[in-house]
C-alpha cells in the first residue's frame, strides 16, 4: 500500500513573525510530513517588511525545526495568488490557520466556507495557540516597538533586532 504523504500549508503574512506563529509551526510540524510555510504578499495589510525580508525572516526561525526529531520537512516560500490555487499548486492536503481569540474564529469560519467551495478535497485544521501567545499580533507588536516599548516577549530575539532595526532606521546589515 501506497501512503500519501502528508502536505500541510500554513499560510501567513507574518509581519513580523512572532512567538504565537512560532508556536502553531512547532506544533504543525508533528502533524504532516512537509510543511510549506507560505508568505503572503497581501499589500493591503501595509506590511513594514518586503516580501522577501519577511520569508528570509521565517527561513531563519524556522531551520532548527526542519527534520528535527522526526519533524516535518519545512520549505518556505513567498506567494501571491488565491490561497486554494497555492495550497494545489504545492500539493497540500491540509491547511493549518491558527487560532488565538473567538474573533479570529469567525473570520476563518467563513475561510473554510469559501476554500471548501473551491476546492472540498482540502481540509483545514486549526491550532489554538497557546496561552501565552493568544493576545500576540503583529499589528500590535509594531505598534509597541513603534512607540519605544519592549517587543523581546512577542518575538524572538532576532526580529525583535530586525524590528527595533527597521521602526529607528538603523541599517539592517548591523542587526
Amino acid at each position: 500500500m501506497v501512503t500519501r504523504e502528508r502536505i500541510g500549508l500554513y499560510p501567513g503574512t507574518f509581519d513580523p513573525l512572532t512567538n504565537g506563529h512560532l508556536d502553531i509551526i512547532k506544533r504543525a510540524v508533528k502533524l504532516v510530513d512537509r510543511l510549506v510555510i507560505g508568505v503572503a504578499i497581501n499589500a493591503d495589510k501595509g506590511p513594514l517588511f518586503s516580501l522577501e525580508e519577511r520569508t528570509e525572516m521565517v527561513r531563519h526561525e524556522c531551520a532548527h525545526f526542519a527534520g528535527a526529531n522526526g519533524n516535518a520537512v519545512v520549505d518556505v516560500r513567498p506567494f501571491d495568488k488565491l490561497l486554494m490555487h497555492y495550497t494545489e499548486e504545492v500539493g497540500a492536503n491540509v491547511i493549518i490557520r491558527g487560532l488565538r481569540a473567538v474573533s479570529d474564529f469567525e473570520y476563518e469560519f467563513q475561510m473554510v466556507g469559501m476554500n471548501r467551495k473551491l476546492n472540498p478535497e482540502i481540509e483545514t485544521v486549526f491550532l489554538m495557540a497557546e496561552a501565552t501567545h493568544q493576545a500576540i499580533a503583529s499589528r500590535l507588536v509594531k505598534e509597541i516597538c513603534r512607540l519605544g516599548g519592549n517587543v523581546k516577549p512577542f518575538v524572538s530575539p532576532y526580529v525583535a533586532k530586525l524590528l527595533e532595526a527597521r521602526l529607528t532606521g538603523r541599517e539592517l546589515s548591523k542587526v
